[in-house]
C-alpha cells in the first residue's frame, strides 16, 4: 500500500492585496510542483480587507481545491490574521508568508527539502529589501539593537514572517493564549538549538499595492515588542527615579553649603524650575512606562476571544449514482 504523502499548509495573510492574490496563487502553483512527496493547502486568510481580496480569494477557490479561506471579520492585525491561519492548518508542517510577494515563493522547496531532511524550524533572513529606503533599513536596525538590549528574549534581526514550522512548534505556538502576541518574540522562546536552519534572501519590490506598515504602525511594534518580553523598561524607571533623588540631594547639599559657610544665596527661581520640571519629566516618563504594563495587563485579563472569522472551503463534488 503506497505511504500518504505529508501535507504542508501555506497560510498567507492578506489585508488589502486585491491585486496581488491571484499572481501570488500563480507563482505558488508554479513553485511547489518542483517538491517531491507532499501535498499542499494555501489558507488565504484576509484580515477584514476593504477592497476586493476576500472575492479575489473565491475566485481562486473555484479552480483550484487548494485554496482555503479564512474571512476575519474586521482587521484584527498581522500577528492575529497568522494565528487564525495557524488554527485552521491542518498541515504535517506550516509556511507563514505575507500576500504581497515579497516573501518569494521560489524558496519554498528549498525550505520543504530542508523540512524532509529533519530540520524541524526553517527561518529566512533579509539581506536586503527593494522597497525600503536607507533610513528605513537604518530605523529598522537601530529598533532590533534597542530591542535586544532592553529584552530578555533575543530576536533576529531582519528575520520577517516568512518561515517554516514542524507541526510540533506549530501546537506548542497555539498553545499561547496571549492576547496582544508577537510571534517572532514567542517562537524565539520555544526555539531549539538544533533543528533550525536560516535561509538568506533578497526581498523584491511589491508587486502591487503599499506597505500597511506606516511609522506609527511600526513604532507601536516596536514598543509592543519590548513590553512583551523584557521587564527592563520597568527597572529603568526606577533608575531614573533613584537618579533623581540622588541628584535632588545633592542639590539640597550644594545648596546648604553655599548659603552657610560661602554666604552667597543660590537665586531660589531659577533653581526651583529646574528641579521641578526635570523631576516632574522623570514622574511622567515613569508613569508612562508603567501604564503600558497596566494596558497590557488590562487586556490580557479580559480573556476576550482572539478574533472572529468564517473558514470557507471547496465542498467536494457528491458522486453521481
Amino acid at each position: 500500500m503506497p505511504q500518504k504523502n505529508k501535507l504542508i499548509s501555506i497560510v498567507i495573510s492578506a489585508y488589502n492585496e486585491q491585486d496581488n492574490v491571484a499572481e501570488l496563487h500563480k507563482q505558488l502553483d508554479a513553485t511547489v510542483k518542483k517538491c517531491k512527496g507532499v501535498d499542499f493547502e494555501y489558507i488565504f486568510v484576509d484580515d477584514g480587507s476593504k477592497d476586493k481580496t476576500y472575492e479575489n480569494c473565491l475566485k481562486l477557490q473555484k479552480s483550484d481545491d487548494k485554496v482555503k479561506i479564512v474571512q476575519l471579520k474586521r482587521n484584527f492585525g498581522h500577528e492575529i490574521a497568522m494565528t487564525a491561519g495557524m488554527d485552521y492548518a491542518k498541515g504535517d508542517a506550516v509556511i507563514f508568508m505575507d500576500a504581497d510577494l515579497q516573501h518569494p515563493p521560489l524558496y519554498i522547496p528549498q525550505m520543504v527539502e530542508l523540512w524532509q531532511k529533519g530540520k524541524e524550524i526553517v527561518l529566512t533572513k533579509r539581506l536586503d529589501n527593494a522597497d525600503t529606503s536607507k533610513l528605513y533599513k537604518w530605523c529598522a536596525k537601530t529598533f532590533y539593537w534597542v530591542l535586544n538590549l532592553l529584552s530578555d528574549m533575543p530576536i533576529m534581526e531582519s528575520a520577517p514572517d516568512f518561515r517554516l514550522l514542524d507541526r510540533k512548534y506549530v501546537d506548542f505556538l497555539k498553545g499561547f493564549n496571549e492576547q496582544d502576541r508577537l510571534f517572532r518574540g514567542l517562537l524565539s522562546w520555544i526555539m531549539p538549538q538544533d533543528n533550525v536552519e536560516i535561509i538568506g534572501f533578497k526581498a523584491p519590490e511589491r508587486f502591487s499595492g503599499e506597505s500597511k506598515y506606516n511609522f506609527i504602525k511600526s513604532l507601536r511594534l516596536a514598543v509592543n515588542s519590548i513590553v512583551q518580553f523584557s521587564v527592563m523598561p520597568l527597572r529603568i524607571a526606577t533608575g531614573l527615579g533613584v537618579v533623581a533623588a540622588i541628584m535632588a540631594l545633592l542639590m539640597g547639599v550644594y545648596v546648604f553649603f553655599e548659603h552657610f559657610f560661602l554666604h552667597n544665596p543660590t537665586p531660589g527661581y531659577a533653581t526651583i524650575m529646574v528641579t521641578v520640571v526635570f523631576l516632574g519629566a522623570v514622574q511622567l516618563i515613569c508613569l508612562g512606562i508603567i501604564g503600558e504594563y497596566i494596558g497590557k495587563i488590562h487586556m490580557e485579563v479580559k480573556k476576550r476571544p482572539l478574533y472572529v472569522a468564517d473558514y470557507v472551503e471547496k465542498k467536494p463534488k457528491k458522486e453521481e449514482k
